[in-house]
Parts: C-alpha cells; sequence; structure tokens
C-alpha cells in the first residue's frame, strides 16, 4: 500500500528544508549588484538582458547569427545592425563600444573580438565541452565534487537520412569512450551505488526524433519502424557496455508518439528487464499529469521500473506561438505557476509510487527540489529511487548544497561545436534572463518568502481555452479583427489518424461514381464524359464526370441572367449567411474532403487538409468582407448626403486549376456569389468531382437554383464560349499564363450586344526563387526550401524553383539540399509516409521530362531521384551551377525541378530573383537585417516570405496574388479582392428644402 501523507506536513519540511538550502546557495549575493561594473564582459552581456527587454531580444537574435559570421568585420556590421536598431536602449559601456564608423577599422574590430569572445565564454558556461576529450575532463570534475552526469549531444536539426545515421554513430562513439575513461575511475559510493545496488557511472541522453530524419506523426507506423531499429543498436550497445540511455522530450507534437514508441520498445522480451533506460515528462503541459499516470500504470504491467525525469520543459515559447498560428489549443500553461504547481502535483505521483519508478527531479528552483526531499523524506523512499538534477552551468550552488545534504545529484551536460549549440545556448540564456526565473529573482535580492512560496494558481477563464493569445494575435494580423481562420488537423492525434483512415476506406467505397453538371438547380445528362484518374494509380477511376456542351453553356448563361435581379437584391448579410453555412459544410466534411483531394490530383494528406482549412476560411472571410463593404461610406457635408456604395457587376465565370481544386475553386466562385453575382464555375477536367463535392455544400448552404451553377467542360470549348460571351462581366481564372493573356485579350474585345467591359481576375504562377545569404539558418533554410520546391511535387503556383545561394556557403548549402531531399519519401500520395507524390497526369510528366532533359544540357546533375512506375512519378531532380538565364531559370516548370544558382553578393541574388518576366512569391533566409530591410523593398514579388518556407499562404493573414506576368487583379484572401467583383457607386442628394436642412445637434 503505498504510504499518503497530507500536502500540509509536506508543505511545513519543504520551507524548513528550502530555507537551508538557499542560505547555503546565498552567500555573496550582494556580490552581484555591488560589483555589475568589475565583471566580465560575459557576465555584463547576461546583466544587461535582464534589465532591458528591447536589449535581451536583439542580443539573442545577434547571438543566434554569430556562429554564421566567419570574420570579425562581418561581427562588427552585425553587432551594429542589431544593437543599433531603434527599439534598443544601449548601456554607455556598449553604446561607446559600438560607437565605429567602420566594420574594417580597428574600434570595430575590437568590439567583434570582444563581444565574440564573451559570448563563446557564455557558451562555455552551459556546454560541457566541444570535444570528447573536454567532455570527459568536465565529468571528471562533476565526480570529483560527488556528482553524477548525462551527456547530451548537441546539433539538433537532423534532416537527412545521412545525419541521423551518424547521430547514432557519434552516440555509440561516445558511450564507448566514456565507458573506456570510466575504467580510471575511482568509485564514489554517493553516486555509483544505492541500497546494494550499482548505478551505472555513464549516462547518456538522447532525442527519439534524431534517429530518424522524416519523423512524422501522421506517419506513426513508419516513424516507429525506423527509429526503433536504431533505438534497438543504441539499447544492445549501452548494455554491452554497461551504460545507461535516457530519452529527451522535444516538442509537443512529438510527444504522445514519443510515448508510444518507447512504451512497445521496452515490452519486448529483448528490453523488458532493462531498469538502465529513462523517459522524459514535460511539467509545463497541460497533460503530463495524466500521462505519468499512464506511464506509471504501463510500469506496473511491465513488472520493472524505469526512470522518469520530471523537467519544466524548454520550448514554452515556440508551443505558445505554434498553437496560437496554427489555431489549435494551447498544450502549455501560460502561467508560470500553473507548470509550478503540476511539477509539484508530479513529483508527489512519481515518489508514491517510486516502487515502480525512480524519479529523477530536473530543477533549479530550490523550492521544487525541496519539495522533492520532503515528499521523499516523508515517504522514507529508497536513495536508488530518487535523484535530483540541474543543467551544466544552472544551479552550480544549489546542486553543491544538495550533494552537501548527501542527495544524488546528476548534471546533464550537453556537449558538441558552438555552432550547432547555440540553440541550446539560448534556450538557456532566456530562461536565465526571464522575470519568473527563480535563478534572476534569487540574484535579485527577492524577500525569502516570496522565493519560496507555494505556487498560487490563477484561474484560467474558459474562454483561454481555445487561447486568448490566438484572438489577440488575429486581431494584429487583420482589418477583420474578429476573423479566426480554421485549425489545421492535429494528426499528433492518434484518434484523428484512425478518422483519417476511416476516411479513406468511406471514400474508397463511393469511387467510380458520375458526376453531372448542375445547370439551373438540375443535374443534367452530358453528351461527353471524362474519366479522372488517379495520379498515383493511373488504372484507379475516381469518377466519370459529364461534360457539358456549348448548347448548355448558353442554357446555363440564361439562367443566370434570369437569376440574377432577385439575387442582386438578397440583403448582404443573407448572402454571407449562406457563405458561413458552406464553411461549416466544408469543415463537418473535412476528413472526406482531404480524402478526395488526395485520390483525385495527388496532393499528400497534410497538404489536402491545408487546403481545406483554406477554403473555409474563404467562405468565412469573404461573407464578413460583404458585410464590411455593405456598409458603404458616408462622405455627409451641411445640407446633402453622400453615400459610397457597391453593387454587383452581373454574371461571373470561374475557371478553376487543378492544382488546388477545393480551396482555389471555392475562393473565387464564393467571393463572386457573396457579392451579388451570379457564379458558373468551370474546373479544370482533372479535378472536376472534387468541384463536384464542393456543388454538393455549395447548394446544401442554400444558394438559390440559377445563382450557382457547376459547368464541366472541355476549355477550348466550353471555357471559351463563356469567356466571350456578351453577358459574361467578370472571368477568374487561375492557370497558366499562356491561357491567361489568351482570355485576358478575348475579354477586351467588345462583342455585338455588350454593354459592359468585362473584369478579368487572373493568376498565373510564377518562376519563384529564393535567396540564401551567407548569415542564414542552414538548417532552416534547406528545410524550407525543400518544402516549398517539393511539396506536391513543385505543382504549386507558389512553389520554388530557383534557389539563389551566396557564394561563401553555396557548396555547404547544396550538399545539405541534396542529401536532404534525397531523404524524402516518394510514393503514393495517401501513403501517410509521402512527401513527394505524383504529378497530376501524362501530359505534365512528359512536358516535366523534357524540361529536365534541358537542363542536363544546360547545368549541372546535382540529383535525380528514381520514382515509382504505376503512377505518374517524378522523382525530385537538382540542377547547380544554373546560369540565371537558362531555360531551366527562366521558364515554368511546374514539377520537382529546381535549380540552384550561385551568385557573389547580395545585390546580384536580388537582381537574379528580379530577372524572370514573374513576380508572384519569393523568399529569403538571412540573419542580416540589412538585407532583410533591401529584400522588403526591392525584390519584386507579390508575396515574399523571410525565414520560412514560400508556400502555404493564409486567408487574412498573407493575401496571396502577384504581378508582371503573374497575373492582374487584387490578392486572394485579402481586403480588397471582393472589389473587383463589384461595381462601386456614388449617391448625392440634396436634403435643403426652401434653404432649410436638418442641422445635427441643432435644437
Amino acid at each position: 500500500m503505498v504510504l499518503q501523507v497530507q500536502t500540509s506536513t509536506y508543505e511545513a519540511k519543504t520551507q524548513e528544508i528550502a530555507k537551508q538550502l538557499l542560505a547555503a546557495t546565498q552567500e555573496n549575493r550582494s556580490f552581484f549588484s555591488s560589483l555589475r561594473d568589475q565583471m566580465r564582459w560575459d557576465d555584463k552581456l547576461l546583466a544587461w538582458a535582464m534589465s532591458n527587454p528591447g536589449l535581451r531580444v536583439q542580443l539573442f537574435r545577434f547571438i543566434d547569427t554569430l556562429p554564421a559570421l566567419h570574420s570579425k568585420s562581418e561581427i562588427a556590421s552585425h553587432l551594429q545592425e542589431y544593437l543599433g536598431d531603434e527599439s534598443v536602449e544601449l548601456p554607455a559601456a556598449l553604446k561607446g563600444m559600438l560607437n565605429f564608423a567602420n566594420p574594417d577599422s580597428v574600434p570595430g574590430q575590437v568590439a567583434a573580438t570582444t563581444v565574440g569572445t564573451a559570448v563563446e565564454t557564455l557558451a562555455h558556461k552551459y556546454i560541457s565541452g566541444e570535444n570528447i576529450k573536454q567532455v570527459i575532463k568536465t565529468v571528471e570534475r562533476l565526480r570529483k565534487e560527488k556528482m553524477a552526469f548525462t551527456i547530451d549531444l548537441l546539433g539538433e536539426a537532423v534532416i537527412t537520412e545521412a545525419e541521423a545515421q551518424s547521430y547514432l554513430e557519434r552516440y555509440l562513439e561516445l558511450m564507448q569512450q566514456l565507458v573506456e575513461a570510466s575504467k580510471n575511475w575511482a568509485a564514489i559510493p554517493a553516486i555509483d551505488e544505492a541500497d546494494g545496488e550499482a548505478i551505472p557511472k555513464v549516462q547518456v541522453s538522447v532525442k527519439l526524433t534524431a534517429f530518424y530524419s522524416q519523423f512524422d506523426p501522421l506517419d506513426a507506423k513508419g516513424s516507429e519502424d525506423r527509429v526503433s531499429d536504431r533505438i534497438r543498436t543504441l539499447l544492445r550497445r549501452a548494455k554491452e557496455l554497461g551504460a545507461a540511455v535516457h530519452f529527451d522530450m522535444e516538442q509537443y507534437a512529438y510527444k504522445d508518439i514519443t510515448l508510444s514508441i518507447l512504451k512497445k520498445l521496452l515490452l519486448e522480451e529483448e528490453f523488458r528487464q532493462r531498469t538502465d533506460i529513462g523517459i522524459t515528462i514535460q511539467a509545463y503541459l497541460r497533460d503530463s499529469e495524466q500521462d505519468v499516470k499512464d506511464v506509471i500504470s504501463w510500469l506496473k504491467q511491465r513488472g520493472y521500473p524505469l526512470t522518469i525525469r520530471l523537467v519544466k520543459g524548454a520550448y514554452w515559447d515556440q508551443e505558445t506561438i505554434k498553437a496560437a498560428q496554427k489555431h489549435w489549443k494551447q498544450p502549455v500553461y501560460n502561467d508560470k505557476a500553473a507548470t509550478d504547481a503540476n511539477f509539484e502535483t508530479i513529483t508527489q505521483l512519481l515518489l508514491e509510487n517510486h516502487q515502480y519508478v525512480y524519479s529523477a527531479i530536473g530543477s533549479h528552483n530550490v523550492r521544487s527540489h525541496s519539495r522533492a526531499i520532503a515528499i521523499a523524506e516523508s515517504l522514507n523512499v529508497p536513495r536508488r529511487r530518487f535523484e535530483l538534477q540541474v543543467l551544466y552551468g544552472m544551479g552550480d550552488k544549489v546542486a553543491k548544497a544538495l550533494v552537501d545534504r548527501g542527495y544524488r545529484v546528476r548534471v546533464y551536460c550537453p556537449y558538441g561545436e558552438l555552432l550547432p549549440g547555440m540553440a541550446y545556448l539560448i534556450r538557456r540564456l532566456l530562461e536565465n534572463t526571464a522575470n519568473s526565473s527563480f535563478l534572476r529573482q534569487n540574484l535579485e535580492n527577492r524577500p525569502i518568502e516570496e522565493l519560496l512560496a507555494p505556487p498560487i494558481v490563477k484561474e484560467e477563464k474558459k474562454s483561454l481555452t481555445p487561447n486568448v493569445q490566438t484572438r489577440l494575435i488575429a486581431s494584429l494580423q487583420t482589418p477583420n479583427s474578429h476573423f479566426l481562420g480554421a485549425a489545421d488537423t492535429d494528426y499528433a492525434q492518434e484518434e484523428v489518424r484512425t478518422k483519417t483512415a476511416q476516411a479513406f476506406q468511406n471514400v474508397r467505397q463511393q469511387l467510380g461514381k458520375t458526376y453531372l453538371p448542375l445547370i439551373n438547380g438540375e443535374y443534367v445528362n452530358t453528351p461527353e464524359f471524362v474519366d479522372s484518374l488517379n495520379p498515383s494509380n493511373f488504372s484507379e477511376v475516381i469518377g466519370k464526370v459529364g461534360l457539358i456542351s456549348v448548347e448548355q453553356a448558353e442554357q446555363a448563361m440564361q439562367a443566370a441572367k434570369a437569376a440574377f435581379p432577385g439575387w442582386k437584391k438578397t440583403p448582404a448579410k443573407e448572402r454571407a449567411d449562406i457563405l458561413r453555412k458552406a464553411g461549416d459544410l466544408l469543415e463537418e466534411r473535412r476528413a472526406e474532403l482531404s480524402v478526395w483531394i488526395v485520390l483525385e490530383v495527388g496532393k499528400p494528406v497534410k497538404e489536402a487538409d491545408g487546403e481545406v482549412s483554406e477554403a473555409i476560411d474563404f467562405c468565412r472571410y469573404y461573407a464578413d468582407e460583404i458585410e464590411r463593404l455593405d456598409k458603404g461610406v458616408n462622405y455627409d457635408i451641411a445640407g446633402e448626403t453622400n453615400r459610397y456604395i457597391y453593387q454587383p457587376r452581373g454574371i461571373a465565370v470561374v475557371i478553376s486549376p487543378w492544382n488546388f481544386p477545393l480551396a482555389i475553386a471555392c475562393g473565387m466562385t464564393v467571393a463572386a456569389l457573396v457579392s451579388g453575382n451570379c457564379t458558373l464555375l468551370k474546373p479544370a477536367e482533372t479535378s472536376s468531382v472534387i468541384t463536384a463535392k464542393l456543388t454538393e455544400i455549395l447548394i446544401e448552404a442554400g444558394f438559390p437554383k440559377g445563382v450557382f451553377q457547376y459547368v464541366p467542360g472541355k476549355g477550348s470549348q466550353v471555357g471559351a464560349y463563356l469567356v466571350n460571351h456578351p453577358d459574361t462581366h467578370v472571368i477568374a481564372f487561375t492557370g497558366s499564363q499562356e491561357v491567361g493573356c489568351r482570355i485576358y485579350a478575348e475579354a477586351a474585345t467588345l462583342k455585338p450586344g455588350q454593354k459592359h467591359m468585362k473584369r478579368v481576375i487572373a493568376e498565373m504562377g510564377g518562376k519563384n526563387a529564393i535567396i540564401v545569404d551567407e548569415s542564414a539558418d542552414l538548417d532552416q533554410a534547406v528545410v524550407g526550401v525543400v518544402q516549398s520546391a517539393f511539396g506536391y511535387s513543385g505543382q504549386k503556383c507558389s512553389a520554388a524553383s530557383r534557389v539563389i545561394v551566396l557564394q561563401p556557403i553555396y557548396d555547404a548549402f547544396v550538399q545539405r539540399l541534396v542529401e536532404a531531399t534525397k531523404s524524402l519519401n516518394i510514393g503514393e500520395a495517401e501513403l501517410p509516409s509521402t512527401q513527394v507524390g505524383p504529378v497530376i497526369d501524362a501530359n505534365a510528366r512528359d512536358r516535366i521530362r523534357e524540361y529536365i532533359e534541358k537542363g542536363k544540357a544546360e547545368a549541372q546533375l546535382a540529383l535525380e531521384l528514381p520514382a515509382p512506375e504505376q503512377g505518374y512519378f517524378i522523382g525530385p531532380v537538382i540542377f547547380s551551377e544554373v546560369s540565371p538565364n537558362a531555360v531551366i531559370s527562366q521558364q515554368e516548370i511546374f514539377g520537382p525541378v529546381l535549380a540552384v544558382i550561385r551568385v557573389k553578393d547580395f545585390s546580384e541574388a536580388l537582381a537574379v530573383a528580379n530577372g524572370t518576366n514573374y513576380a508572384l512569391t519569393g523568399g529569403l533566409y538571412s540573419r542580416t537585417p540589412s538585407h532583410i530591410q533591401q529584400a522588403q523593398t526591392e525584390f519584386e514579388v507579390g508575396n515574399l516570405y523571410i525565414n520560412r518556407n514560400i508556400t502555404g499562404a493564409i486567408v487574412g493573414r498573407q493575401p496571396f496574388g502577384g504581378f508582371k506576368l503573374s497575373g492582374v487583379g487584387s490578392k486572394a484572401g485579402g481586403p480588397d479582392y471582393l472589389l473587383q467583383f463589384l461595381e462601386p457607386r456614388a449617391v448625392t442628394e440634396n436634403i435643403q428644402r426652401q434653404g432649410f436642412a436638418p442641422i445635427e445637434g441643432a435644437e
């Protein structure tokens, strides 16, 4: 029977122990403030960061950039750019040091050396060594101080399979060398044994996701298989050597799958009896208490204990921002006190179950450690089953005080080159300088009662569950301050993955059905049908689609004409409500619609889901927009009213593409409809089943007959007929430049009987470039370029087909880019492991192959991946040393083909980027503020993305569209898009009668 002790008993003991520990750590405390001016530069930087929030942000950004800077002049100029920012109030010493005219000058070089050395010194405080030799020296020193250790290998971004294999090999080597060294270590009873049981002297901490570069919860089975093989190798070797292995926990998205993989693996016969393995729980997660209960139940079933390391969690900012951006529920507590309280709850839970679990309590907060000791002493927890942990370089005094009290303390020691170590360093600096940090509060002479008070949790309002920050961020982003986008599906949740699998089964039972056009509210038979095929497997027919004739197109046009007067008079609020209903129906059918997109156009699951979100967003955003525009504008003056109002144009013809068959078709159609126009939707032939599904939803939402009509047909016949029709008022087109220009020309010609000029909105593609400069974070840049170039096989209008790289990093970038691309999984779009699916059809495949042959004649082939035969597949292709004027640098290919262009400096990079006929999307990876500023001004694109991938524009956040030959018209999902479907009118009334007019405010 587990002993339960009243919490109040623990509290008294906690306070008593904490006061003793604090006394031991607080000698020389006033030293901090009194000698601030005599401190070393590394201490000064930290002290300034604590007292100045603006400086803290810019300083940490500079530190993040530092590893990419290879000369003192670069360091000096970046120092000036970051810390010379207007938002930063500089301390006098720093201001004086930065007051140089030229980065190459002697004062510039001195500044670079001073700050560079200070940051390196800071890094060495928190990083236990740059190589194994240094690490062995560190741990031998720790052991002399009676402290155990666990070693973590820095360099977190594993983006290629070669890097994942290297990660495993480096750990095998690390364990080997540490165990070899440990043979010369004298036994230290305080840390090497407990309760008559030997404790491994060597322990390493590993990150599970680093064992597979394409680790993804969506592909739970594939990720588990790939990771488990490498983990088994690691655990077998650890057993042979007598080393312990601990698994760290990373971002929330990986938590459930990490726990699931480890639970399965550690029940295998070979590993079931191992007790030298540990897992990690993060107390800042709202579901961590439940996770611990689940793990304890599982350990009871397993029958052999494991260690659970309890930490607060290191990715709070990242988790909060990601959830806000994705409109997901916050996974972390928003309040530091709530995390501290949860930490204490879980500490108690672990220690009360000490016969099933070894507890390792990781913290730098004296109260947290004292609480654990109070509970452990009250429950007489055996020494083997309980230890305390701190991070290297943090809480050193606390650790010493704990050792002096006779507790086993383990120090978490990251090691590795300072370059990949910077991300780790910044997390530690953020932690140390945060207002809520215990270490900081302790340094600031806060009263002992305040430091040691039990955490008091503020009650969170119910409204916070969807998350207040989401609302805040949304309100900062859009004129519709209340517009909140739809949340994408979170595939990290197992029940969501199950629902998706079920949706595939349901849709597969409906394949091969016939879909008829909708004319004047009736589904009508057609003289001609076309099969829509699955591009991943062209023997599979998704559906048969009836193609209308020109005569039927005329009937549809007449029906639209007849319906227009009534629809024009329908109040905007009523039209908007129908649109919102459509958005809700899309949300209800999200999983099923995603599957139709996957099967009909070969888009991988996650991207298909994002497309459904976009369609929903268009419905809700344009509903809000029409209500805003419907209010009109008053320009009244005394004696006269002036109203500025809008009215619908008439009949809109929407010609939608196959690459975003739901989102773009939906966006253009509902924009026309909600503006009061009758609308004919003619989709691309290869994606007509998805638009038939959209038709079902729009009809169910309540659009009247004749107002919306679904008219699939041949572009060359029906499309051309509708474009040239004298009763067409607006043409909304997305597709190729060739067709777009033809539509533009034809629409400009006045037809007999036509009494208006046609409005054309055309989005016609791009030759999109990403610039990578020498200060870029290469981990981030490589991943972003791979996603932008090869996501949906390069078939997005926004996809990157050129990457322009500055000379100093060109070779390193190309090498990693090739390795990362090699690591992608190519296969059927419906497989959860697939990152690169098929191209749309045989014509596209053959056209892309021709471009690849041209590329081979013009440039060096850096990579050509093989592809499956059964569907329309093309493996990713990368060309290096490409001329800016080559065919593959100038013409839109619309496939997974990437040209890598070398340039000497940033000015040339911009000139090359702007040197095509297009201006749709562009990207920049840089940590140089002046380059970012220059790109914002000079990079000629409609959508510029900085330090992120260049695809996936979000409605109301990144309105989408370009200029030059990329298109004409306002941006989709932006505040002026609906204006294109409306005619503005001004109505003026003289309200004077016989010299009398009402005067507001007069008696």
